[in-house]
């Protein structure tokens, strides 16, 4: 008898592999044997199979059934399987016609439903970047995998389906009844009016708002630190709002990273750059990445090309905070375990907000701090020297006074602040296109040294500090990102001293004058 086979996807991170499943049908006593490296869920898709298939009308052999999942080093989790394994065995035992190139994506309910899974995005994206464009998924997972160019997908709710499309005999099918309940993927949370949040509910803060404009515009990391109540929560949160929507690349790879993480389908691409904002008390799996087999994406990652807001900074661990040094840096996180290395994008943009001590209260007219100088020092020392040196603009922020609240003009709105960081990145993109990057927050040291230098005249006061040992040699060149995007926002082809001096202010955790 003839050995079926079928093809899926096997993602380790976001990197999909292509896995050919072969069946055999032995000549021994009934057994279901399942090689290649699977998982626990894997490994239990050989019940969920048997009755799937007996309840759509195509039960299995009684035979030995020997599945092969190929190449056998590569390791293979999750319950996205389940559809490839039982074409492969009624191709085997002749029940349908060969499957051909087409890739199977899809989880199989006691019932022969098909249910959706996680991660169809980046599996289809790999299965057409392989060279296999044909994809059944189930329903609930179509909409998505369509998002894929290039892509040949058919959805369908139930294996009789598939197995009539693929040749099986329509006598012995039986189609679920419509009747039968059905949990789906899709299932939308009720809908709750929001209120947006806009720049023009932030009172006074000038300066801060201006550092919040600068660090949109160029993608810069920021960090904040003021008493309870300055506003630096309510800044951080409105700065998605005043970034631009992400390209059509960087809109693909982000839903794909959240389609790995979300519990909803994805029905289009995410078009607006998101924002995480984990709490204090999250593990390191849950902000970095990890968990148990292949390492998932965490916080980080599902904020790429958004922005990953740490509220009260100095209460999470220093680990964790530490962990962050190499996103900042390389724009991705690699994350090593026993069951496999996993690599995902975190080209996000960081903001910290911190208290100027523990009970934050050391500044500010009328406040009477309790702290002693050895506390303030343990507090700050969770943040580590070497994550501050990451970080491009660091403000010292004070109390709102009353005059604020009361007579002072309006501030600008969420979407005349929007528009003017639109203008400063596309100046970037036209100036920064032929090197392959997007913002200044990107530009290498060696491109601001060699064709964006700037004169001796411009960086008078910044190469003063550094001579003076304020600074380190990564600080210098992050306060000419820094001045980049503040000329950016001025509409300026080139910085001023007196934008380097600003890039500087704001470096410093001076107030801007």
């Amino acid at each position: 008898m003839p050995l079926g086979r079928t093809y899926a996807i096997s993602l380790v991170g976001l990197n999909g592999y292509i896995v050919e499943v072969e069946s055999d049908i032995g000549q021994t006593l009934p057994a279901f044997v399942l090689l290649g490296l699977p998982d626990a869920s894997l490994s239990e898709a050989r019940e969920r199979i048997r009755a799937a298939a007996r309840n759509a009308g195509l039960p299995l052999t009684r035979r030995k059934i020997t599945v092969n999942l190929i190449p056998a080093s590569l390791p293979k989790r999750g319950s996205g399987f389940d559809l490839a394994i039982v074409m492969s065995a009624l191709a085997a035992a002749g029940d349908i016609r060969n499957c051909g190139r087409t890739v199977f994506l899809s989880e199989l309910g006691l019932d022969g439903r098909l249910r959706a899974i996680n991660g169809v995005l980046p599996a289809v994206m790999a299965a057409v970047e392989a060279g296999y464009p044909n994809i059944v998924v189930a329903s609930d997972n179509a909409a998505e995998a369509a998002l894929v160019p290039q892509a040949v997908v058919r959805g369908f709710d139930s294996l009789a389906e598939v197995a009539l499309a693929f040749g099986a005999d329509a006598a012995a099918v039986e189609l679920p009844t419509p009747d039968q309940p059905e949990l789906s993927r899709m299932a939308q949370p009720r809908d709750v009016a929001i209120v947006p949040k806009d720049m023009s509910d932030v009172a006074g803060q000038s300066d801060a708002r201006l550092a919040v404009e600068v660090a949109a515009a160029g993608a810069h990391h920021l960090m904040m630190v003021g008493p309870p109540g300055a506003g630096k929560t309510m800044l951080a949160e409105r700065i998605p709002g005043i970034l631009p929507n992400l390209t059509d690349e960087q809109a693909m790879q982000v839903t794909a990273i959240h389609s790995l993480s979300s519990a909803v389908a994805c029905r289009e691409l995410r078009r607006r750059p998101p924002f995480e904002s984990p709490h204090h008390t999250a593990s390191a799996a849950s902000i970095i990445g990890g968990g148990s087999g292949i390492p998932r994406p965490g916080a980080a990652s599902r904020a790429h090309r958004g922005v990953l807001f740490l509220d009260e900074a100095p209460e999470y661990q220093r680990r964790i905070l530490d962990a962050l040094r190499e996103p900042l840096e390389s724009g991705e996180l690699v994350l090593h375990r026993a069951a496999g290395t996993a690599t995902y994008p975190a080209r996000f943009q960081l903001v910290l907000a911190a208290n100027p001590c523990p009970c934050g209260l050391a500044s500010g007219k009328g406040m009477n701090c309790t702290c002693s100088a050895q506390q303030r020092r343990l507090y700050f020392g969770r943040i580590s020297a070497p994550l501050l040196d990451r970080v491009d603009l660091q403000l010292a922020m004070h109390r709102v006074a009353l005059k604020d609240f009361s007579g002072s003009p309006a501030t600008d709105t969420s979407a005349a602040v929007a528009a003017r960081v639109a203008g400063a990145r596309e100046m970037q993109r036209d100036r920064l296109f032929q090197w392959g990057f997007h913002t200044n927050a990107e530009v290498p040291a060696k491109l601001l040294h060699d064709e964006l230098r700037l004169s001796r005249k411009a960086t008078k006061s910044l190469d003063l500090t550094m001579e003076q040992g304020a600074i380190t040699k990564r600080g210098y060149d992050r306060v000419l990102r820094v001045a980049w995007s503040v000329a950016d926002l001025a509409g300026k082809s080139i910085p001023s001293s007196d934008d380097v001096e600003l890039a500087l202010v704001f470096r410093t955790q001076q107030d801007a004058a």
